[in-house]
């Protein structure tokens, strides 16, 4: 399918760029680019060989070029800026979380149904190819009645106190960090392979570094390993390191989290292992093109991504052949592809198949609910 939208991409520090490549190797025309300031804005245009340097958000939004909006920004910005772009009759993809609350995200969701846009939330990971065969696998009862899911996401860039980014403050990032920023990506991966929902958390969550030493100076997201002296001041940190979070899923399964931010050598590692009652499916994001699957009575097996050996409905969203590997790139591509073929299609009746604005509200529900069981020490369930 051709894609003729034209996007303008909104923030230009770690992931704004990875979203302009995405979008140039689909084919989709990018107007231009907008940093927090001009100067940001003019230097991201020329390193990223873009026609325009935006100078505010209203320029995007005034832009009668611009289709889609694509929000790469502070997560405090979010809920106003996806706002302003659907009443500007932009469509919108979001970094996750969609807002700050989940009355924003509400808001967010019938603000985007009235007005018949596409609005989706970048969970990338859904679109590494195995973990899309894995949701084939269970819709077809391959591995019997779930169990139980169990997993971790654990990286390392803020194991010290010296190591600071927007994301560590509240105000700028939202009372939960760790879960916020990781927690639901795994949370959006498994229940959407599933087919399963969360009904019930349970959570323990910890502040590691409840001061930081903060550089007098911003940094970008995992850029904090330099060894020159800098001058720092203290900052007291509210938002968690690490947490440990049980959960309750709607078809009676059992499940459990692990999220750190602290934990040294993992730079970016994602895990889940899913049990059903005929055999069971694990999966890590350090190796994404292996998919483990185990049996009781025979012997495991290992598949190896190959379109050649995946369903037709996988093979969409794979481009190359067995033994070339596709990455973090490749599911940022993907995720556009599906976001884009839908507007292409037209047919906002019709149930997406990338993550929307009510998968983005649901995440920041189960943010609040894994909040509230921490700070109370209980159980909390979805309908409170």
């Amino acid at each position: 399918m051709s894609l003729s939208s034209n996007a303008a991409v909104v923030g230009a520090g770690f992931i704004g760029p990875v979203h302009v490549e995405g979008l140039r190797r689909l084919g989709i025309s990018i107007t231009g680019i907008l940093g927090c300031d001009i100067g940001e804005s003019q230097d991201a245009r020329e390193s990223l060989g873009l026609p325009k340097a935006y100078s505010s958000f209203d320029e995007v939004l005034d832009d009668e070029r611009v289709d889609s909006v694509h929000l790469a920004v502070p997560n405090v910005l979010h809920f106003e800026m996806a706002r302003a772009a659907l009443l500007a009759g932009k469509h919108v993809m979001c970094e996750k979380p969609l807002a700050m609350n989940s009355a924003e995200t509400a808001e967010l969701v019938e603000l985007a149904r009235t007005r018949q846009l596409a609005a989706g939330v970048c969970y990338n990971i859904r679109f590494y190819p195995l973990n899309l065969e894995v949701s084939r696998l269970i819709s077809e009862g391959a591995i019997g009645e779930i169990h139980a899911i169990n997993g971790s996401y654990v990286q390392d860039w803020l194991l010290y106190d010296t190591d600071y980014n927007w994301r560590v403050l509240a105000e700028q990032g939202g009372e939960l960090r760790a879960v916020s920023d990781i927690g639901t990506h795994w949370m959006d991966l498994v229940t959407s392979i599933t087919g399963l929902k969360i009904t019930a958390v349970c959570a323990d969550l910890r502040t590691v570094h409840p001061v930081r030493k903060r550089p007098k100076g911003e940094v970008e997201t995992f850029t904090g390993k330099s060894t020159e002296p800098v001058a720092r001041e203290a900052v007291p940190i509210t938002t968690e390191d690490y947490g440990n979070i049980l959960l309750r899923l709607s078809n009676g399964a059992k499940g459990s989290l692990c999220v750190s931010q602290v934990t040294a050598g993992r730079k970016n590692c994602l895990r889940y292992e899913i049990s059903g009652s005929e055999s069971a499916l694990a999966w890590n994001s350090e190796e994404p093109n292996t998919l483990w699957r185990g049996y009781r009575d025979r012997p495991n097996e290992t598949l190896i991504r190959d379109p050649a050996l995946m369903h037709e409905s996988t093979r969409h969203y794979t481009n190359y052949p067995g033994g070339h590997n596709e990455g973090f790139p490749d599911t940022f591509k993907q995720c556009f592809r599906s976001f884009y073929e839908y507007i292409e299609r037209g047919d906002y009746e019709r149930q997406p198949s990338f993550p929307t604005f009510s998968a983005g509200h649901r995440e920041v529900v189960l943010c609040e609910m894994i909040l509230k069981s921490h700070r109370e020490e209980r159980w909390v369930g979805f309908e409170e």
